[in-house]
């Protein structure tokens, strides 16, 4: 049996669905916005405050394996009605979310770890959405395109461990823009003169990969075109690829390279 706390976003239907393929025994703690997936009969509402009610759940159903899917968005924590141990451990992640959202999800593990309660890795029933190292489309990265691909990949590997930045833009040499808290998107829209930059998406350094990688699929690509970028990059068995058959066919269509490394 294994537990899946679910969120937003397409991410966490694949791994529903993909679950259900297997006939594996699942349920779900639906932590997105509008309960997406309160028709399913093994679906439980619970808030994330209540840490009691989740952990009495997941040692009714006997399993000890938790995994999480989909975008989880930071509750207001001035409005949750908390439990006996919701009120013990509340305090650390008020104290994370500060710190910004890996720091929540580090709280959010270390306080299922005291439980004995292990969290598996997002994709450890889909394999597939990771990316191996290479280059995906037909169109591939310029020597110069290179340089100022490293120099990002550097910057990113010096960031700090719990700040916003997992996502950035490079054109000739230099940073045009960096990912704030609002995500990859709004930072694609809010910057000027994307046109011909490079979008580099790699986790945050010290990142909880198993709850928490970096995601792009067709709407990225999309985002990217609207905006004049020429190319992707992401890193090896680092990043969730989603519908990547449509987003190669879209890339190839409108010269835009991906690229892994």
């Amino acid at each position: 049996m294994i537990g899946l706390f679910l969120g937003d976003t397409d991410f966490s239907n694949i791994v529903l669905n993909k679950i259900k393929r297997k006939k594996k025994k699942y349920f779900i703690i639906d932590f997105s916005k509008k309960g997406k997936f309160k028709k399913d009969q093994n679906s439980h509402r619970i808030s994330i405050g209540r840490f009691g009610e989740i952990i009495n759940l997941i040692k009714e159903k006997k399993s000890n394996k938790v995994l999480f899917a989909g975008k989880i968005a930071k509750p207001k924590f001035s409005s949750l009605r908390l439990d006996f141990k919701g009120i013990y451990y509340m305090p650390s992640v008020i104290r994370a979310a500060k710190l910004g959202d890996a720091a929540i999800i580090k709280a959010i593990i270390k306080i299922l770890n005291n439980e004995k309660i292990k969290v598996i890795s997002s994709i450890y029933f889909n394999p597939e959405l990771a990316v191996k190292k290479g280059n995906l489309t037909k169109l591939k990265p310029s020597l110069r395109d290179i340089t100022s691909i490293n120099k990002g990949i550097k910057f990113l590997s010096k960031s700090n461990s719990l700040d916003h930045v997992q996502a950035l833009i490079v054109k000739d040499n230099k940073i045009i823009s960096k990912e704030d808290n609002r995500g990859t998107k709004k930072m694609l829209y809010k910057s000027k003169n994307n046109s011909g930059g490079i979008l580099i998406k790699y986790p945050k350094k010290r990142q909880d990969l198993r709850m928490d990688l970096p995601t792009i699929g067709l709407q990225t690509l999309k985002d990217c075109k609207k905006n004049g970028l020429k190319g992707i990059v992401l890193k090896p068995k680092k990043n969730i690829f989603l519908d990547k058959i449509k987003c190669l066919k879209f890339a190839n269509k409108n010269k835009i390279f991906i690229s892994i490394r």
